[in-house]
């Protein structure tokens, strides 16, 4: 096997530009990578030492290296008087704000990281981070995509799904031929099927239902396709589970064949795999396996409604994949024109619109600070506590201030290199540049912005603002009392609950970060609910 090594290379029409940034790591000896740049994965040959001379002068170069690093340290020392950061080797830790003369008394010199929150003099510090992070704040508008660049990059999929649907039905659905064997496995190699065993009772109806449900005409069969009509997005620990649960409970809608596709965000993409060069896609046709369940019973209703006179209510076929709403982290790996500023040239919902321009979108939200500690306690692993939380939220604070800094705010918000780095995910709370970004494509009547608050305290009132949206029909009262008055689900653990809240200084710290984009939010919808500093009025 050929020996290979991975250098990366910042996406940039201007090298020279970059050579001018404040470079964070090493890469490799050759090749500098700054902590917040877009990364490229390129193979190049493996280099050879050539020789035993060659050797010997790499050791003396070595040597010689060695020395001058010695002593660029022991300068170090003596010039800064101070022993906790080295002039030659920033941390990723130690950021402009923080360390700018004149913003600190002397006696607050002191920036050793972590830092401890629980003490004033550190507290201030904080506080200077939120203050550079909210000075930069900047809500910019962005450039849509021509329709004929996103069929590049996803040719395949515009090939499957029409451009024009059949009447008559509220889903986006059609017949598609079926060129396959009637007799052999539709889903045998539906990747859902093979990696989610615990649904394989459901394939096997699916398998057995097949043929029954194929079309005829002529010496050709087809099948009936749909795509959802409606979307359960939101962000992580918002309640669109909860909302899902009781959703689904209603005779007229079908979901998929489980709950979380993740098809638009990440299953499109596929399992990467740098260390072998390629990865894996998930095609549109397996995605559309997973409505086939729905679709069956959304045929038998219409060929029952063509039979009869009298109107029958249509059946509608929703998903719930809440990371349909923010997660676009994919897309420094596929999309090769990267704009100049770092910014996503195309995002999941440009893709959607593409398709199904009518869809609609059901959003749960939640103040934004109680989201983030909640994130923090369901997924993470060891060691939870409010002090940890406490220290992943100053990390991910300041990884965040040295981003916007030197890019704008929405390229760091979508910053694939960034959110992976961040101990603790402060971008998903960031409502409005979401969408903003969605509100670019698609109309504000095709999207319900719902609040967890809200929905926790009143839920009969939540769900019928659902059902009002996606015109149902009315239900009877035992079923709507299933539905308004069942348990609430995915609730958080005994385990966690024990930890207690988060720290009083932690949540205000918090507070002042979300407030300027919890306000554009509370002015975009003319809702001051939306500012979460008080109960809000049921309008």
């Amino acid at each position: 096997m050929t020996e290979m090594d991975y250098k990366y290379t910042l996406l940039s029409s201007d090298s020279e530009d970059c050579q001018k940034r404040p470079f964070l790591f090493h890469v490799d000896n050759n090749n500098q990578m700054n902590l917040f740049a877009v990364l490229e994965v390129r193979k190049d040959n493996y280099r050879r030492w050539g020789g035993l001379p060659c050797f010997r002068k790499a050791k003396v170069y070595s040597i010689g290296l060695g020395l001058t690093v010695m002593s660029l340290v022991m300068a170090s020392y003596i010039l800064t008087g101070d022993k906790k950061g080295l002039l030659i080797t920033p941390s990723p830790y130690q950021y402009s704000t923080l360390n700018k003369p004149g913003l600190l008394n002397s006696h607050e010199t002191d920036l050793s990281f972590p830092f401890n929150l629980s003490s004033v003099r550190d507290y201030t510090n904080m506080k200077l981070v939120i203050k550079t992070i909210t000075s930069n704040i900047e809500f910019s508008t962005r450039q849509l995509p021509d329709l004929k660049d996103l069929i590049k990059y996803e040719q395949h999929m515009f090939s499957v799904i029409p451009s024009t649907f059949l009447p008559n039905f509220t889903n986006p659905c059609w017949y598609e031929e079926y060129t396959g064997n009637i007799t052999a496995d539709p889903y045998g190699t539906n990747l859902y099927a093979l990696y989610s065993k615990r649904f394989r009772t459901v394939f096997d109806y699916l398998r057995n239902a097949f043929r029954e449900h194929l079309y005829r005409q002529g010496n050709k069969y087809y099948r009936f396709r749909c795509l959802p009509y409606f979307y359960i997005i939101g962000q992580p620990k918002c309640g669109t589970t909860d909302l899902y649960d009781r959703l689904r409970l209603h005779p007229d809608v079908r979901f998929t064949t489980f709950k979380e596709p993740h098809w638009w965000t990440r299953k499109r993409f596929g399992i990467i795999r740098l260390s072998e060069g390629f990865h894996d896609r998930y095609p549109v046709e397996d995605y559309l396996d997973l409505f086939d369940l729905a679709a069956y019973q959304i045929q038998d209703r219409s060929q029952l409604n063509a039979s009869r006179s009298q109107h029958k209510r249509n059946i509608i076929i929703g998903e719930a994949s809440a990371s349909t709403l923010w997660d676009n982290n994919a897309w420094v790996y596929f999309y090769e024109n990267a704009t100049a500023k770092g910014e996503p040239p195309f995002l999941i919902q440009d893709f959607i619109h593409a398709v199904q321009p009518n869809a609609k979108f059901i959003i749960m939200l939640r103040d934004p600070v109680e989201r983030l500690y909640s994130d923090y306690l369901y997924f993470g692993i060891a060691n939870k506590s409010a002090d940890d939380f406490h220290e992943k939220v100053s990390e991910s604070l300041q990884l965040f201030e040295s981003c916007i800094l030197e890019y704008s705010m929405k390229s760091c918000v979508y910053n694939t290199t960034l959110n992976n780095a961040m101990p603790v995910r402060l971008q998903i709370g960031l409502y409005i540049v979401y969408i903003l970004d969605w509100l670019t494509v698609f109309d504000r009547n095709q999207m319900l912005v719902l609040r967890l608050e809200d929905h926790a305290t009143n839920r009969k009132y939540t769900m019928h603002k659902v059902f009002d949206f996606l015109s149902l029909g009315p239900l009877t009262e035992q079923t709507e009392a299933e539905i308004t008055k069942s348990p609430a689900s995915n609730t958080r653990r005994q385990a966690d609950k024990n930890l207690g809240p988060m720290l009083p200084v932690t949540r205000e710290i918090l507070r002042d970060f979300y407030t300027p984009f919890n306000a554009k939010l509370a002015q975009e919808f003319k809702n001051d609910s939306f500012l979460w500093e008080k109960k809000s009025k049921f309008m």
